[in-house]
């Protein structure tokens, strides 16, 4: 059994939009994969598809052996799925610890106890709990919207392109911060435009061309492979 099996998934955002074209991945517990490829290869897409934010037309969706294919993202959330969008994804009026309380508003029985992991986690937040969002970094944001992901308890982490527009040491941080994370127990695809980066931080991953799987592999093994590094570095 699958911890994460998607399959043959066709998806969009219209009647005769169709961004997914039979797309597949796997993940299982404990790993990170990466998803890469170019801009409109349809990579956020299908973590909105996993999300429940999308619906699929066709193909499977499943986690630990049930299907979660169409659920309301509420029901997904449920399920240990949570979805980290790249954009819009804290309160900025808010202080830190009301945007905890948000992130955690489906685990409330739960809240003091992963409210105490998270800031053990993450004790920047800790110290700065009565902030507001707005006040935040882009890369200390960012390091936020994961943290009310985790307020869930999930089993698995929905990353889209978390370093988006973050100086060279906050993307460092936050790659940190992922393989801590999966240190604790929580597995994560994540979409990213480092691809390099992300390669050196999973186990594997998938390259998405046009809708399509078009490459996949051991992460490391991706890495140095001369196409992918004329692709996406620019080496000649």
């Amino acid at each position: 059994m699958s911890f994460l099996r998607v399959e043959d998934v066709v998806a969009g955002y219209g009647a005769h939009d169709e961004i997914l074209k039979q797309v597949g991945i796997s993940v299982e517990p404990g790993e990170i994969v990466s998803i890469l490829g170019p801009n409109g290869a349809g990579k956020s897409t299908l973590l909105k598809t996993i999300a429940g934010l999308v619906a699929p037309r066709s193909g499977t969706v499943e986690f630990i052996g049930g299907s979660i294919a169409g659920l309301r993202p509420r029901e997904v959330s449920r399920r240990g799925v949570v979805f980290v969008p790249q954009e819009n994804n804290i309160f900025p009026s808010l202080t830190i610890e009301e945007n905890l309380e948000i992130g955690g508003h489906l685990a409330k029985a739960e809240y003091r106890e992963h409210l105490a992991k998270v800031y053990d986690r993450m004790p920047d937040l800790a110290a700065r709990r009565r902030l507001p969002g707005g006040a935040l970094s882009g890369g200390q944001r960012q390091l936020l919207a994961m943290a009310m992901a985790l307020m869930v308890g999930p089993r698995l982490m929905l990353l889209d392109e978390p370093t988006a527009g973050l100086s060279p040491t906050a993307a460092d941080d936050l790659f940190g911060m992922v393989s801590a994370i999966r240190h604790d127990g929580v597995a994560i695809a994540m979409v990213e435009q480092n691809a390099l980066r992300s390669l050196m931080v999973s186990d594997r991953a998938y390259i998405l061309v046009d809708g399509r799987n078009a490459r996949s592999g051991a992460a490391r093994e991706l890495a140095q492979d001369a196409d992918i590094r004329r692709i996406f570095l620019g080496e000649a």
